[in-house]
């Protein structure tokens, strides 16, 4: 159990102040989530666990800085019944908590779960909802009513950092593949210069009017003929 002192508000507040310095001087995604569970253990009194999940298609999910192998297990029952209140939080409700899991109702196939790990308690908040790919910071304890209302307002600021943290590295992939795409889009239309004898804005427009044809998008479609014209060149 998490032996956590309750502190004063003005030590919480010079503790989160702390904290989102040090989080400024790491661009690390999950060193960063990592930082936001672990503060989770120092700054919430009654957290036994924590991580940072995030849900695709209420499908497939990835637990970020878990502090022990207890999350990603709870996590990956949720996703399995379709239930609980990590899920709840990452798809719906901004705030879920559960004071006592052995008399709470809403979850009748995860609590059993939850309770044969020793969790008696939970609070999630939500990060993000997207089209299909949804966040929460979640917390377990082993004792019943284990989170305060104090609990909830560090919480909220610290499921912040963590939203702000995934929100950036989501952007920065997206960055990464629209990089990626115009390269190989360049590629593509190089190979249709040569072969055709056109100039860059004549290739542009037959590589798109191939991409329209075949209900292609441009950058499968490049990749397609780039890939076939290493092929060729072997």
């Amino acid at each position: 159990m998490n032996a956590s002192r309750e502190r004063e508000p003005s030590d919480i507040a010079s503790a989160l102040a702390a904290f989102a310095r040090d989080l400024t001087a790491h661009t690390d995604l999950d060193d960063t989530l990592r930082r936001v569970t672990e503060a989770a253990l120092d700054l919430i009194p009654g957290t036994d666990a924590a991580d940072v999940v995030a849900i695709s298609g209420r499908s497939s999910f990835t637990s970020h800085g878990p502090t022990s192998s207890l999350p990603p297990r709870l996590d990956a029952a949720q996703i399995e019944f379709g239930e609980g209140p990590c899920l709840d939080a990452a798809t719906t409700t901004a705030v879920v908590r559960a004071d006592d899991l052995t008399t709470d109702t809403r979850w009748p196939k995860y609590a059993p779960i939850a309770l044969a790990e020793g969790v008696r308690c939970s609070l999630s908040f939500q990060l993000f909802t997207h089209r299909d790919t949804f966040g929460a910071l979640n917390l377990f304890a082993f004792e019943p009513r284990a989170f305060t209302d104090d609990a909830i307002m560090v919480g909220e600021a610290l499921a912040t950092h963590a939203a702000i943290a995934l929100t950036a590295g989501r952007v920065e992939d997206q960055l990464h593949s629209a990089l990626a795409s115009r390269d190989v889009i360049g590629q593509a239309k190089g190979m249709i210069m040569e072969r055709v004898g056109v100039d860059a804005q004549q290739a542009f427009t037959l590589l798109t009017r191939l991409s329209q044809d075949s209900n292609t998008p441009i950058g499968r479609l490049s990749v397609q003929l780039v890939e076939k014209g290493s092929e060729s060149a072997r």
